[in-house]
């Protein structure tokens, strides 16, 4: 037995001699191969904490923006498609006014009634009642519906009411065609709803040439042209019912056509400027109670122009510049009813125009600035002593503002007017008014 211990041992002798060597470079390799994967474990992990963090700070920052209300004092919320299917929204707007004189009339004009001033104390302006949608690829609808007090009870006034095509349709590029009842594309104001302006009531130019807003039957085509700067070409055809016309035989009696342009200022600031047009012939336009009635031609032509500067970039401060200047030729005959029934040829241009500003101080406080004037024709005899006779004087209003904006959906507004719409005849008045928006509206125009 004895015999074989002597080789067992030599042969673990030379083994661990012969091994020895291997096991070094072996335990060598495997501790570079450790300190690799500790080294890329380190690395993997900074990187997951990195990630982590950043998932973190999203997930506040989307936080914070669902809680933090958006305020925009001069914008109105876009909605264009079907997600409400269709899009539904209520406009409610109301006002207490307070005036010095019983009544106020505009010398040398016959106005109609939505030109004419609001009704005194407390009432209830026009509440909007609006259905919008795209039909489909190819169509877009939109209804808006006054409800609004006249004479001692409420009636529902169809405002608009229109079709518009969409890019599916596959017209020129640029290219939209607009039919139905709409406000169309005359001044800048005609095409924004009331309760979007920026003061309470329609500057003079509007109230006595447009009723406050022209919207009648029709169609309109424009042109968004190819160029690098914004510049958009534009006619209709319309019925010819609503004023400054009044009646029509053909249906197809007032026609309209408008320019416009525009650009950015820096990084922040914008402007427009436009050029339109509507004329027509009515076949009997009735004003001022009904006792003032105009048969023949009644052009219009206006230039206006916006700017919005905004000195630090956003709209937290900004300053609105805008202003409008209307010409009126008018040929035909007029006829005063309460003070002659003889009709008088009339044939003469009569001036209006506009200018205001208005200051936002702090991203919910604006105030601002207006002042508005006409200028009569002159009339011809038979019409001296009738409510065409301005007597020599000039329409003015001069009006201030401030308003409150809590959110897009609602905001307070308290205005000054001086007006001065007859000789040594001045009305003060005071109007504090609220504009609240539920549901989806619509974007105005620039």
């Amino acid at each position: 037995m004895y015999k074989y211990v002597f080789p067992l041992a030599l042969s673990f002798i030379v083994f661990g001699i012969v091994q020895a060597p291997y096991s070094k470079a072996q335990n060598a390799d495997s501790a570079a191969i450790m300190k690799e994967i500790n080294a890329l474990k380190r690395s993997y992990e900074a990187r997951l904490n990195a990630l982590e963090n950043r998932i973190s700070v999203l997930n506040q920052q989307s936080k914070a923006t669902k809680i933090k209300t958006s305020v925009k004092g001069t914008s109105i919320r876009k909605i264009k498609n079907n997600s409400f299917n269709p899009s539904i929204g209520i406009v409610l707007n109301g006002k207490l006014a307070d005036y010095s004189k019983t009544s106020s009339e505009i010398a040398g004009f016959g106005v109609a009634h939505e030109g004419e001033r609001g009704r005194e104390g407390l009432g209830i302006g026009e509440t909007e009642l609006n259905f919008s949608a795209n039909a489909d690829d190819k169509f877009y609808g939109s209804m808006t519906a006054a409800i609004v007090r006249e004479d001692g009870s409420d009636k529902i006034e169809l405002e608009e009411a229109y079709l518009e095509t969409l890019p599916g349709l596959g017209l020129a590029r640029g290219l939209r065609l607009k039919a139905g009842r709409a406000f169309w594309s005359i001044g800048y104001l005609n095409e924004i709803h009331a309760h979007a302006d920026d003061f309470a009531d329609r500057p003079l130019p509007y109230r006595a040439y447009l009723n406050k807003a022209y919207n009648d039957d029709g169609a309109q085509l424009s042109l968004v042209l190819p160029t690098d700067q914004y510049l958009e070409v534009g006619t209709g055809i319309f019925r010819g019912e609503d004023f400054p016309f009044g009646s029509t035989t053909s249906g197809r009696s007032a026609h309209s056509g408008y320019i416009r342009t525009g650009g950015d200022i820096g990084s922040g600031s914008s402007w427009r400027l436009g050029l339109s047009t509507l004329i027509g012939t009515t076949d009997g336009r009735t004003s001022n109670e009904d006792t003032v009635t105009f048969v023949g031609d009644s052009n219009i032509y206006a230039v206006d122009g916006r700017v919005i500067l905004r000195p630090k970039g956003n709209s937290k401060n900004e300053i609105i510049l805008q202003g409008e200047y209307f010409r009126r030729d008018e040929d035909g005959q007029y006829t005063d009813t309460e003070n002659s029934a003889t009709s008088v040829n009339f044939d003469g241009t009569s001036h209006g125009y506009y200018a205001q500003a208005v200051l936002k101080t702090s991203p919910r406080w604006r105030i601002g600035a207006r002042y508005s004037k006409l200028s009569p024709a002159d009339v011809p005899a038979g019409l001296v002593g009738t409510a065409l006779d301005p007597s020599g004087h000039d329409p003015v209003t001069y009006s201030l503002m401030a308003d409150w904006t809590n959110s897009e959906y609602g905001r307070l507004r308290l205005q000054y007017n001086h007006e001065e719409f007859s000789q040594n005849d001045a009305d003060n008045q005071l109007i504090l008014q609220y504009v609240v928006s539920i549901g989806a509206h619509g974007a105005h125009p620039f």
